[in-house]
């Protein structure tokens, strides 16, 4: 656990704003990476790894980095061990059960158990047995809105912004499960270990 602090960083909508985060506390990644996997910063003491959403707190759990950033929703689904310290405020989205707005809910008639559609199958499932619903979990890794549409599902889990994603395909939000937001995650022996370097961090993204 000796030299920089590794943090992982995901891919895709968090990623740039994260980078903007880290920017604005004097923490600048280096914009031209090339193919390097592991990327410095403007501070030689931190670098960065960029990886896939789901993979963060796995990097982030096993130690192979010592902090990432990772949305909330991601966070929940995988049930990783590793520790919450700071709330970032971006990100902010919700992870919502939506449907066709002629299709019945919260109850399919005649007893009938509803297909539900969704990249985050723990999530969804937990929710639905929390209510007592029973319900048949589709895992899907594409775009969830159109299964309603193809017969795929009766009902989706997908994480929402402004909602017109939804309405645009004719789905209407029933039901928010979970609301999102990017947060910084560590691991727990690093922050024993290298407990000044990490708080150092926090006051400065703080």
């Amino acid at each position: 656990m000796s030299g920089p602090l590794r943090i992982a960083l995901a891919k895709g909508r968090l990623y740039q704003p994260a980078v903007a985060r880290f920017a604005a506390a004097g923490i600048v990644i280096d914009p031209e990476p090339g193919r390097r996997l592991l990327i410095p910063s403007s501070d030689p003491a931190i670098e960065f790894l960029v990886v896939k959403p789901a993979d963060v707190a796995v990097y982030v759990e096993s130690g192979a980095a010592d902090l990432g950033v990772t949305g909330t929703d991601v966070l929940r689904e995988s049930e990783a061990d590793v520790l919450e310290p700071l709330d970032l405020g971006f990100g902010a989205c919700r992870l919502v059960v939506a449907s066709p707005a002629a299709q019945p809910f919260p109850a399919l008639p005649g007893g009938k158990t509803a297909r539900v559609a969704t990249k985050y199958p723990n999530l969804a499932w937990q929710h639905f047995a929390r209510g007592g619903r029973p319900v048949e979990i589709i895992a899907v890794h594409g775009s969830v809105e159109v299964a309603p549409l193809l017969g795929l599902a009766h009902w989706i889990v997908d994480l929402v912004d402004t909602g017109n994603t939804l309405r645009a395909n004719g789905l209407t939000e029933r039901e928010t499960i979970l609301t999102v937001g990017a947060v910084l995650v560590a691991n727990r022996a690093s922050q024993k270990l290298k407990l000044e370097q990490h708080l150092r961090l926090m006051s400065r993204l703080g």
